[in-house]
């Protein structure tokens, strides 16, 4: 999901490391930080696969700072990251939040309406937690309060969620 944020946050302006990075802290929050350690090697990846081009102009000070932007086929390789999300893409909420953050840059509806879908078809089946044998347990199944509350946060979640996305849709 790394590199679909470089790309993503490049196909709106090309931008120092630095700022990249900050612009990718605000998007992940404390739940994932980014560090110099995981960004710099992806950018080099992105960089060397062709897909990003760096640009070397003058620092403030005696340092020379790297402008990145994105390439023809970086724009390319974004918008098929965007159109094919599938899987973990889709069903983990983190990495689903870094497609919807920039699934505008899809230029097709279609195209977007089908990753939506393919959400929505994923929400909209069974799931818990806990559960019993094959069945899944909600809020009203337990007694534990802290588990209680993870299935009622959950629940609001997921309802939420569902109605934005069958509005999006209609």
């Amino acid at each position: 999901m790394l590199e679909l944020a470089i790309l993503g946050f490049l196909a709106e302006e090309p931008l120092h490391g630095y700022q990249l990075r900050h612009h990718i802290a605000q998007l992940s929050g404390h739940a994932r930080p980014v560090s110099d350690g995981s960004l710099y090697p992806a950018i080099n990846r992105l960089v060397n696969a062709g897909l990003l081009a760096r640009q070397t102009e003058p620092g403030v000070s005696a340092a020379r700072r790297h402008t990145l932007s994105l390439t023809d086929a970086g724009r390319y390789e974004l918008l098929r990251r965007l159109r094919d999300a599938n899987g973990l893409n889709i069903t983990d909420s983190t990495r689903y939040f870094t497609i919807l953050a920039f699934l505008s840059h899809l230029p097709d509806t279609a195209d977007q309406h089908a990753v939506l879908r393919r959400r929505l078809e994923f929400l909209e089946q069974p799931a818990s937690f806990f559960h019993d044998g094959d069945r899944p347990l909600g809020a009203d199944d337990t007694d534990d309060p802290y588990r209680r509350g993870m299935l009622t946060i959950a629940r609001a979640t997921s309802r939420a969620e569902r109605s934005w996305l069958r509005e999006v849709l209609a």
